[in-house]
Order: C-alpha cells, then sequence, then structure tokens
C-alpha cells in the first residue's frame, strides 16, 4: 500500500514517539524530510538527526530532545497543508506561532524554510507545519 503523505506521517512518527517518551526514532528519507528535519535541528526542536544507507531507502534516525523533568521540547505540531488542501500564503501572511514562541515551516522557491526566514527574504510558498 502506498503512503499519500508522507509529510504528515514524519510528523506523526515525531508527535507519537515524543508521547510515548523515546529517545529516537527511524523514518525513510526524502529530500523534503531531511529538509524538515535539519530546520527542527536548527531551530532547537530535536537534539540530532542522522542518515543512514539501508536498501531499497535510506532511513533518517531522528533523537529527540527532553527537558530536564521529562518533557518533550516539541508541544504540538501539526500539518497545516494537505495533499487534498494546499495552503499557500504570501510573505506577509505567513503566521506568527505563538506569538513568534513556535515554528512555522513553510516550502519556498528558495528550498524549505522556517517561517521567520521567508519573512525576511520577502518569499511565501506552501505552509508545511506549525510547531510549538
Amino acid at each position: 500500500m502506498t503512503m499519500t503523505d508522507p509529510i504528515a506521517d514524519l510528523l506523526t512518527r515525531i508527535r507519537n514517539a515524543q508521547q510515548a517518551g523515546h529517545e529516537a526514532f527511524k523514518v525513510t528519507s526524502s529530500r523534503e524530510k531531511l529538509a524538515i528535519v535539519k530546520i527542527l535541528k536548527d531551530e532547537g526542536y530535536i537534539s540530532d538527526f542522522s542518515v543512514s544507507p539501508d536498501k531499497p531507502r535510506d532511513l533518517v534516525e531522528v533523537k529527540l530532545r527532553y527537558t530536564r523533568d521529562g518533557k518533550g521540547a516539541i508541544h504540538n505540531i501539526q500539518r497545516e497543508s494537505t495533499p487534498g488542501r494546499r495552503v499557500y500564503v504570501t510573505a506577509k501572511q505567513i503566521p506568527q506561532v505563538k506569538s513568534g514562541l513556535g515554528l512555522a515551516i513553510v516550502s519556498t522557491s528558495h528550498g524549505v524554510l522556517p517561517g521567520h526566514l521567508a519573512r525576511a527574504e520577502n518569499v511565501g510558498g506552501e505552509l508545511i507545519c506549525t510547531v510549538w
């Protein structure tokens, strides 16, 4: 059976692994998934990730980040644009998630960018997800 929304699968795996208290999880690799995971690492929502070659597809191992008292760094991660309902935004329409404490991830003509960088470069695109 084929997967219709691999990005939603990645976000669900992050949500489920963190809720279960797992240290890390693995997911099949793609360029867009790697870009999203890299943004989450750069913004401090996950601790690290690594790509391991495997047959028939490479795997990405994502290591989650927790506070000292065991709470996850990601409180909520939500898919905004789906295959059935695409959400496109201009640079001015990119949402401020939780008054700037959260993060919007946007797929632009300059690549997949965090919302604050897309606003700074004045580019819009498809609103992939929001994180806080």
